[in-house]
């Protein structure tokens, strides 16, 4: 048994059993992984794919179980290699952040100015995707901490704490007749085409939540995944824009008038995640707690350690 026959086992479940994809993730040859598996099962004396000819279709009963095994012991090695950079190189590394275009445009410009003037010797990569891509960038180890408001508290492999919470805003064109009313309804709004968010992003849920609770079916003419689309195309005159009240920048955006709704929609939370087992730089937990001041290195130290959201 190794670590490559591991790595195997671990990737041909991440590639959905395609032993093509497996062999060019690893950089190694088809032929080299099936043999790799072959090999393993042979030694261990069980079957850990099922098999219809030479294609794999999924684990069997003893491949789940082996699986689990699996990404502790990579996670573990991984965090070996870790420990020890921790203690030879403190002020040195690599830091990868998954985010979304709302967090990386908005929320973190001040936060990663500070972790790069206190550690100028750590490369940090801001990885930018869906809520959903970024909670796979975590939990596979690809990204050492996810940022968004979707998908992160809902996988039980990650630890997740809140970073701020936030209401959607109305921005409209300056002289829009939605101006001159003293409080804008979910009613008033649906009397105009709307722009926002694509369903996954940015508390779309919550918009759609907050017009399907009136019984009103909204006309939403255009949806983005980030606010700064949103924005151009209200400024068009194309409708009216509902987007996170922390994109609007009264600068910026002096062609658009921005309306707080905060009773109109429920409120939002946007979350910090990292893997569950994961051992973490001492940058990593300067970052988390910057993000979140109240949070404390000994929580997050307690939360990586325990299991599936269980102390």
């Amino acid at each position: 048994m190794n670590f490559q026959q591991l790595r195997i086992i671990r990737e041909t479940v991440r590639q959905d059993f395609n032993l093509t994809e497996v062999a060019n993730a690893l950089y190694t040859s088809q032929p080299g992984v099936s043999k790799h598996i072959k090999d393993l099962e042979d030694e261990l004396g069980i079957e850990v794919f099922v098999r219809r000819g030479k294609r794999l279709l999924g684990l069997t009963e003893p491949g789940k179980e082996l699986v689990e095994v699996v990404e502790r012991i990579l996670l573990d090695t991984h965090n070996l290699r870790r420990i020890a950079d921790q203690f030879a190189s403190r002020e040195t590394g690599h830091f990868v952040v998954a985010t979304t275009h709302t967090q990386a445009r908005y929320a973190l410009p001040k936060i990663i100015k500070w972790f790069k003037s206190d550690y100028p010797k750590v490369h940090l990569t801001l990885l930018q995707g869906s809520p959903r891509e970024i909670a796979e960038l975590v939990e596979n180890g690809q990204a050492d901490v996810g940022i968004a408001t979707e998908s992160l508290d809902s996988v039980p492999e990650l630890a997740s704490f809140p970073f701020y919470s936030w209401h959607h805003a109305v921005i409209v064109p300056e002289g829009h007749p939605l101006l001159a009313l003293e409080k804008v309804t979910l009613d008033a709004l649906s009397e105009y085409p709307i722009i926002t968010y694509h369903e996954g992003f940015t508390g779309r849920a919550h918009v759609d939540k907050g017009f399907a609770d009136a019984g009103i079916v909204p006309d939403i003419v255009l949806s983005a995944i980030d606010a700064d689309v949103i924005k151009t195309y209200v400024g068009l005159g194309l409708g009216v824009g509902i987007v996170a009240s922390v994109a609007y920048d009264k600068e910026q955006d002096r062609n658009l008038a921005l309306i707080p709704v905060p009773d109109l929609f429920p409120a939002n939370t946007t979350r910090i995640a990292v893997r569950r087992g994961t051992y973490l730089r001492s940058y990593a937990h300067a970052f988390i707690e910057k993000v979140c001041p109240d949070l404390g290195e000994d929580a997050i130290k307690a939360a990586l350690k325990s299991q599936n959201g269980a102390d």
